[in-house]
C-alpha cells in the first residue's frame, strides 16, 4: 500500500515541471475548510512581526501561485500531502515539515490529487531583520515535529478573539517561541492539556482519570487541574463530563441508539451511572430528554 502511494506520487510530480512564468492564482474547492488570524482580530500579532496565520483542512482541490509576495510563507504540514512548485523543482510536501518560503520569491503548492486531503498551517511573517532566518534558508522543506502543538496553539488563539488581551499575548508570545526555537516550559503544558482534551472527545468511550490524562500531558495532577480550571473555568473531571454530556445530547436524538449503547459509548459501563449522571446534570434522565426532542 505504501509503496504503491510513493509510485503515485512520484508519477503526480514527474508529470509536472518548474516553471518560469507565474501568475497571482488560489483556488479552495467547496469542501475546503480555513480560519484565519489577521491583525485586526489579534493585534498582537503585530508585536511579533507576523503578518497573518490561518489553519486549513484542505480536500478535493486547492492551490496557491504568487509572483512573489512581501512577506515570508511558512507552511506546516500535519496531514495528507500537497506539492511545491519552484523554477527549478517539483517536490512533495509531506507531513512533520516546514516548507519555507522566503519573500519576493516566486512559488506554487498544491494539493497532492493522490492523498486528496492535507491539513496544515500557515504563517506570514515580516521580512523584516528578525526573521532574516528565512531568507537565509530559501526556498525549502525540512522536518519539522511540532505540528500539532502549533495546531492547538493556533486554535487556542483563535478562541481568544474579542477576548482576553493579556492571554493572547502570551499565546502569540509563545508562538514567536516555536518559530524561533527557544522552548516556553509553562505555556507548552497549556498546548498539551488542549491537546489532550481534543483527544478525549474523540476517545470518550475511555476509562479516563485525572491521573491519566495529567500522564498523557507530562504535568502532575495538580498542573493539569490548574491549566483546566484556566483554560475551560472548571476541574478535568468536569471537562470530561461536560463532554460527555455534550455528546449524549446529540447522540439521544438518533432512536436507534438505545439508552444502554450510549451510555457505553461515553464511557459508562454501567446504564444506570450513566441515567444518573445525566440527571444530575440536566435535571431530567436521558429518556425524558429523548421524548422532548425531535428524534431522528
Amino acid at each position: 500500500m505504501c509503496e504503491n502511494r510513493e509510485n503515485l506520487c512520484k508519477s503526480v510530480i514527474d508529470e509536472l515541471k518548474p516553471k518560469s512564468t507565474w501568475q497571482e492564482s488560489v483556488y479552495l474547492s467547496e469542501r475546503c475548510k480555513e480560519r484565519f488570524l489577521t491583525n485586526s482580530d489579534i493585534p498582537e500579532l503585530c508585536f511579533e512581526e507576523i503578518f497573518m496565520a490561518g489553519m486549513a483542512e484542505l480536500v478535493d482541490g486547492y492551490y496557491v501561485e504568487r509572483e512573489g509576495i512581501a512577506v515570508h510563507s511558512l507552511i506546516f504540514t500535519l496531514e495528507g500531502s500537497g506539492m511545491l512548485t519552484t523554477s527549478d523543482r517539483v517536490e512533495l510536501i509531506e507531513p512533520y515539515t516546514l516548507m519555507i518560503l522566503p519573500a519576493h520569491i516566486p512559488f506554487r503548492f498544491e494539493i497532492n490529487p493522490v492523498d486528496n486531503f492535507w491539513k496544515m498551517i500557515w504563517l506570514l511573517p515580516e521580512d523584516t531583520a528578525k526573521w532574516n532566518q528565512f531568507s537565509s534558508l530559501g526556498q525549502t522543506i525540512i522536518p519539522y515535529h511540532q505540528g500539532e502543538q502549533l495546531w492547538s496553539l493556533l486554535n487556542l488563539i483563535h478562541c481568544e478573539i474579542g477576548g482576553r488581551g493579556g492571554f493572547r499575548q502570551l499565546l502569540v508570545s509563545e508562538l514567536n517561541l516555536l518559530l524561533t526555537g527557544v522552548e516556553s516550559r509553562p505555556i507548552r503544558s497549556v498546548s498539551r492539556v488542549h491537546t489532550l482534551f481534543n483527544e478525549v472527545e474523540s476517545q470518550l468511550h475511555l476509562s479516563w482519570t485525572v491521573k491519566h490524562m495529567a500522564s498523557r500531558c507530562y504535568i502532575s495532577e495538580e498542573q493539569l487541574n490548574r491549566i483546566t480550571k484556566k483554560l475551560y473555568g472548571m476541574s478535568p473531571r468536569a471537562k470530561l463530563i461536560q463532554l460527555r454530556m455534550e455528546k449524549a445530547t446529540d447522540l439521544l436524538q438518533y432512536q436507534e441508539w438505545s439508552i444502554a449503547m450510549i451510555a457505553l459509548r461515553l464511557g459508562y459501563r454501567d446504564p444506570y451511572n450513566f441515567t444518573h449522571r445525566f440527571k444530575k446534570y440536566f435535571g431530567c434522565s436521558p429518556s425524558q430528554y429523548r421524548k422532548g426532542r425531535v428524534v431522528k
